[in-house]
């Protein structure tokens, strides 16, 4: 009787899935049906996950185990344990990059959001979050009600997105669990071809947005995973393919001051604050020694002193290039037994599957070593309950192709683009654009009717795309024109028409920049200006227009336009970054007005000139004044520059006013420290010493829509220590996103953790807090405190 109970209920999970439209997958483990599986402890659901990973591991022969240690793990076919791919990506949208997700049938494509760099330029940690995690309700009205967007996100109990699409993907046996994104390397270098892939150049707003983007994907419920994120590449991995030097090769000379307070911030962040699944090693040797075999960063600070909860994976075939390439050990047997030691638990890639089993053979490592490996893979795949049976019948079993490029996502998609654009110049002003005195615009540019170009690198394959034409073909009539064949823009042949086109329109918008093919995976810039041929061919258009100039440049990384600066006839210049498969939408909104922009740059855009003797294998962060040497980020360079780190301007105008800040704060001693003269040098306290865990400086900001529209504004708010060598002479320490109708004002309460914040790093690698006087700076206003140690925290107004 109880078995026909249980295949009667059985039947109805079955029935509605089928009837959501979910082809039901199989369960990978514990099959409910197979009798000489179920009831083994590993396979019991109610048992602590550690009990169940024990029994499981003790199971399993050392043959078995070895093949569990790569992406493409094996099945265990006597234990009912299905094999399973690894490596599956979801950067900005679920990807098919990797082997474990495929597109097509009931899944022919995904929501593909801005590329990071435009997501990043919101400076809006709740959009963030809702791009893994947003409420279906508050769709489609963002693109009408956008502070009703800003309140809804942080409010409400947000269903799934990214996570959503994955999820869905998953039951419908077409993608993994294990997504290895987001990407928070720095920014460090203009050059970079992957720097798109980040959130930009700043630790701290890379930090929040790693710790934001993996809430969002790896849902809220406790220990349980929804999906495993994944932070990439650990650590001071920025450079691919730069004047001979590849990744590959690469040893990153980096003092222990830069990796303290710039290169591990995001990564420190991701682990602590987002309780990250997984980080991933990177190819680069840092000192000489690789990521992927180097304990003190693996064993010591990710798992020992940043307590991961889960595994770390190589970057694809890591292990082999320090063995094949970089020839960091005599045998392969070496470079497996060296990895493992160190704490990397699994390779993307078939090394540790080939060497590892002789590795134990010669003495070199230990079964236990490997176990430990695997008590933390299988604990993040037990996690995601792939070992609970039926995937019908877990929280998110009813996600199918339904829950897949809804309309909700995708007009979440677009308010993610609209967010992320950034408007640079607006001389007059020129924009918005007006329907009745813009009726005809020439739209001309390489990048003016692109498709895929819109939704950068480690893409799906999208929804549906957008392109600009079609986007501004919505609020004008259009005259379209290429102007140059691809970005590369290597003739003039192009040229006369496009510069009929503008003779005859209205308005002539260009749309310039790059795409892939300048800026990629393996591919770093040469130069910082427009490729080719296109900044003459946007003079001689401009020159030749009878309306006004719009210039719209598509990028991940920064471009030296100083000449459209500067030119009266371009009236106007926008960044859209790669704004994702609803790009287009999002740019006419801007352009005509229907969206305010917000966006502000996560980078700084620098002239030519600046990287005229900069090798982007020299890492160091601060400036060199004997060897000429310019410092690199807003934190440490002070010479001239395109556009600055945090610019971007508004249709309308905002004042601030602090309303109410401390002007002391006392710093208090944990008093553990031995004598007092250990814990405070060089006028400053080491972090470590300091009793920090709610310690924070709390500042009330007035702020003004002075302006005639609504619009949200990006409150970038810095501190300058106290002067110091060895402190950068300024630092993003908060940031908040805020919506202010015309002519009203917004009170917004920022809060600055005092250790975490308004710390700096010493020569050793030591953080510590500088007493004396601290500048903040809210846009043109500051606000002064001074800091100083006692045993009792105090603070005062």
């Amino acid at each position: 009787m109880a078995s026909t109970i249980a295949f009667f209920f059985l039947g109805l999970i079955l029935l509605s899935a089928s009837s959501s439209g979910l082809a039901a997958r199989e369960p990978f483990a514990c099959d409910p049906k197979d009798a000489t599986t179920r009831t083994l402890p590993f396979c019991q659901v109610s048992s602590p996950i550690p009990q169940r990973v024990n029994d499981l591991i003790g199971r399993l022969s050392l043959q078995e185990k070895v093949k569990l240690l790569i992406s493409g793990a094996a099945a265990v076919p006597r234990l009912g344990i299905k094999g399973y791919e690894w490596w599956s990506e979801a950067l900005h949208g679920v990807s098919n990059v990797g082997p474990g997700t495929k597109f097509g049938g009931d899944f022919p494509g995904a929501t593909s959001f801005p590329q990071v760099i435009t997501t990043a330029s919101s400076f809006n940690a709740t959009l963030w979050e809702a791009i893994g995690r947003a409420k279906k309700y508050l769709l489609p009205a963002l693109n009408i009600i956008y502070p009703l967007a800003v309140i809804f996100l942080k409010e409400t109990d947000m269903a799934q997105v990214v996570s959503d699409e994955a999820r869905a993907m998953y039951n419908g046996g077409t993608a993994g669990l294990t997504y290895w994104s987001p990407n928070v390397n720095i920014f460090r270098d203009p050059r970079w071809g992957r720097g798109q892939e980040t959130p930009g150049e700043d630790p701290v707003l890379s930090g929040k947005y790693a710790a934001s983007y993996v809430r969002g994907l790896q849902g809220s419920d406790g220990d349980r995973l929804k999906v495993a994120a994944s932070c990439k590449h650990f650590t001071a991995y920025d450079l691919d393919n730069w004047n001979g030097v590849d990744r590959f090769h690469f040893n990153a000379k980096v003092s222990k001051q830069d990796i303290e307070d710039t290169f591990d911030v995001p990564f420190r962040m991701c682990v602590m604050e987002g309780k990250v699944a997984s980080v991933m090693c990177s190819y680069n040797q840092v000192n000489g020694v690789p990521t992927c075999a180097d304990p003190n960063i693996l064993k010591r600070t990710i798992r020992g002193e940043w307590r991961l909860n889960g595994y770390i994976v190589s970057d694809c075939d890591s292990v082999g290039v320090y063995y094949d390439t970089q020839h960091f050990t005599s045998t392969p047997e070496e470079a497996a037994a060296d990895a493992i030691r160190a704490g990397l638990d699994l390779d993307c890639g078939p090394f540790l599957g080939l060497h590892t089993e002789s590795a134990v053979q010669r003495g070199l490592l230990s079964e236990i070593d490997i176990n430990n490996a695997l008590v933390n893979t299988l604990t993040v795949q037990m996690r995601l309950g792939m070992f609970d049976g039926e995937p019908s019948s877990q929280p998110y079993g009813h996600l199918g192709p339904k829950d897949v490029c809804t309309p909700d996502h995708q007009e979440l998609a677009l308010e993610a683009a609209r967010q992320g654009i950034v408007l640079l110049k607006n001389q007059g002003p020129s924009l918005p654009l007006s329907h009745i005195r813009h009726r005809t615009v020439a739209v001309i540019g390489p990048n003016s009717d692109v498709t895929v170009t819109m939704i950068g690198n480690y893409a799906g394959i999208a929804c549906g795309y957008t392109t600009p034409l079609q986007g501004i073909g919505r609020y004008a009539r259009t005259i379209h024109q290429q102007g140059c064949k691809d970005v590369a823009c290597a003739d003039d042949q192009l040229f006369g028409a496009a510069i009929d086109a503008s003779r005859q329109a209205d308005a002539t918008i260009l749309v310039m920049g790059l795409d892939q093919s300048i800026e990629a995976e393996a591919l770093d810039r040469a130069g910082l200006l427009l490729p080719g041929r296109q900044q003459e061919l946007v003079s001689k258009v401009s020159m030749a227009s009878k309306g006004p100039t719009i210039l719209v440049l598509m990028s991940g990384g920064p471009i030296d336009v100083t000449f459209a600066k500067n030119d009266p006839r371009i009236a106007a210049i926008i960044w859209a970054g790669y704004p994702g498969q609803a790009g287009g939408t999002a740019i006419a909104d801007i352009l005509f007005g229907t969206s305010n922009p917000g966006g502000k740059l996560p980078m700084t855009w620098y002239p030519q000139e600046y990287i005229t003797n900069l090798p982007m294998t020299e890492m160091a962060m601060r400036p060199s004044r004997s060897k000429r040497y310019p410092g690199r980020t807003y934190r440490f360079y002070k010479g001239p520059v395109v556009y600055p780190f945090g610019h971007g301007m508004s249709y309308t105008n905002f004042v601030h006013t602090v309303a109410n800040a401390p002007t002391v704060v006392a710093v208090p001693l944990d008093g553990r420290h031995g004598s007092i003269n250990a814990t405070i040098s060089g006028k400053a306290i080491k972090v470590t010493h300091a009793k920090c865990n709610r310690l924070t400086l709390g500042v009330q900001v007035d702020v003004k829509n002075v302006g005639s529209k609504d619009g949200a504004h990006t409150l970038l708010v810095f501190s300058t220590p106290p002067a110091g060598h060895w402190a950068p002479h300024k630092q993003l320490v908060a940031f908040e996103k805020v919506h202010v109708p015309a002519g009203a004002q917004q009170r917004v309460g920022i809060n600055i953790h005092v250790c975490k914040y308004l710390s700096v790093v010493d020569r050793s690698g030591t953080r510590r807090i500088p007493l004396g006087e601290h500048n903040i700076h809210i846009g043109g206003t500051k606000h002064s405190v001074s800091l100083h140690a006692a045993t009792l925290g105090v603070i005062k107004s």
